[in-house]
């Protein structure tokens, strides 16, 4: 299926009699993996984690009561610069609640163990989370409000144990989205004129929110098995960061944009066994917005997501602030815990440029979707004027089950000047589906094995009530 198919929109119908004449073919080419698989298990061997300090520490010893009332942010302050002395620390965070009336500032080579029974709270005023530190805002470089739980320039850092991260941001931080737009305009702004970043001050009277926990220009990272809740913005945000696990985290965040995993700027990156349940996107791979990204030139790669539930607004999503890059992303052995949007969701357009390549999505299963596999080069109508056209190519997707696709199963929206190339769809099975494909300059695109609409079975023979001759 090549260019003939510039423009296609196929029913069901169309679909199953188009598969039938043929036009549909499959190539020795398609019949294999094109080497992802051993692509992705080489990536694997660079990807280990933070390794656990010897050294324990109980945050008690320092003066925090789990009551819920005391402010223990002096607590942690001291234990950081205790295990920052001493070369790093294991430091344990025992059963009770804990409430932080500011954030945690993490230093190198520290285990924040977070055990069972135990809840790190947080504050809810924005006093708390001044004075202003490095950190990014959807794709742009600036100064705004700390992180809840923050790390810059560090290596080996992890934060483990079963307890739970609660940014109890719902009576501030949540309520600030209809207020940022002024903030907003003025960062893309800066990042369009390359103001330079140490003059891109945000913070009070800006509502633009903090990340709950931002790891930034970081190596060596291990966030695992805790459970995350009421984050004021995105929940984990991974900021110029690798060799990162992210492994059997539990969400219940469903306050405004609490993406799951936002990787940016990051590379080396596993993320498995994850339980989403989040009011946004799962997992939201980005790289940077405009000319921030093309200035950075540090793409997203090297990331494995498997064995995950998703539940949310959209499981995948790559884009829309992706200006430097993403490539060799993996989405492997991944089901669904509820509801979502989109499956795999790939968004840019002309404001944005860069590239997504290298995408290979295997043996997931959704229930009902309104569109299951989304790849648009126009997102939100944007950069109609621009010509900072993104290159999205080398796509492989197989083995996909879907109960329901309320509005489209395989959509593919390039442009004229840079269509949407190497896609490979095999064994894509939805139950039911609206509108199957949707494909729109597009070049060199297969579809293979796919029922899309349900799967049409043995025909049946002649008969004389058919009246074929009437």
């Amino acid at each position: 299926m090549k260019s003939f198919l510039k423009h296609t929109v196929f029913t069901p119908k169309v679909l199953s009699l188009l598969c039938f004449l043929g036009l549909l073919s499959h190539t020795a080419q398609a019949e294999n993996d094109f080497g992802w698989t051993a692509k992705r298990d080489s990536i694997l061997q660079f990807i280990t984690g933070a390794t656990i300090p010897e050294k324990t520490l109980d945050i008690t010893s320092f003066g925090a009561k789990g009551n819920g009332t005391k402010d223990c942010k002096p607590a942690f302050d001291k234990a950081m610069k205790k295990a920052e002395k001493a070369g790093g620390a294991h430091i344990i965070v025992p059963p009770g609640e804990y409430l932080l009336e500011g954030p945690i500032h993490f230093v190198s080579n520290v285990c924040l163990d977070i055990q069972e029974g135990a809840v790190i709270k947080f504050s809810p005023d924005p006093k708390h989370y001044l004075p202003l530190v490095k950190t990014s805002w959807e794709g742009t470089f600036l100064q705004n409000y700390s992180p809840f739980i923050y790390g810059y320039q560090l290596e080996n850092v992890s934060i483990i144990g079963k307890g739970t991260i609660d940014g109890n941001a719902g009576t501030t931080f949540a309520t600030w989205k209809s207020r940022q737009k002024a903030g907003q305009t003025l960062s893309r702004e800066m990042n369009h004129n390359e103001t330079p970043v140490e003059n891109r001050n945000f913070g009070e009277g800006y509502w633009l929110r903090p990340q709950l926990i931002q790891f930034f220009g970081c190596k060596n990272i291990t966030i695992a098995d805790v459970f995350i809740t009421n984050a004021p913005f995105w929940c984990i945000h991974l900021l110029k960061s690798e060799n990162i696990i992210c492994r059997a985290i539990r969400y219940d965040a469903k306050l405004v944009n609490n993406d799951g995993i936002d990787p940016e700027y990051s590379r080396n990156i596993l993320i498995e066994n994850i339980k989403f349940n989040n009011g946004d996107d799962n997992v939201a791979i980005k790289c940077g917005r405009d000319n921030d990204g093309w200035r950075t030139a540090i793409p997203s790669e090297n990331i494995i997501i498997r064995n995950c539930h998703f539940k949310g607004l959209h499981a995948v999503v790559l884009g829309s602030e992706m200006s430097a890059g993403i490539q060799n992303v993996f989405v492997e052995n991944c089901t669904y815990g509820g509801y979502c949007k989109r499956g795999i969701y790939i968004k840019t357009n002309p404001d944005r440029g860069g590239f997504i390549r290298n995408i290979y999505v295997n043996d997931c299963e959704f229930d009902e979707v309104e569109d299951l596999f989304y790849a648009t080069s126009m997102y939100a109508g944007e950069g109609l004027d621009n010509n900072h056209f993104t290159t999205v190519e080398n796509i492989y997707v197989n083995n996909i089950k879907c109960n329901r696709a309320k509005a489209a199963g395989l959509v593919l929206q390039g442009t004229p000047s840079q269509p949407i190339r190497n896609v490979f769809f095999e064994n894509i099975n939805i139950n039911e589906v609206k509108t199957a494909l949707s494909f729109t300059y597009t070049q060199n695109v297969q579809v293979n094995n796919c029922n899309l609409g349900g799967r049409v079975g043995i025909p049946s023979t002649a008969s004389a009530k058919d009246n074929l001759f009437k």
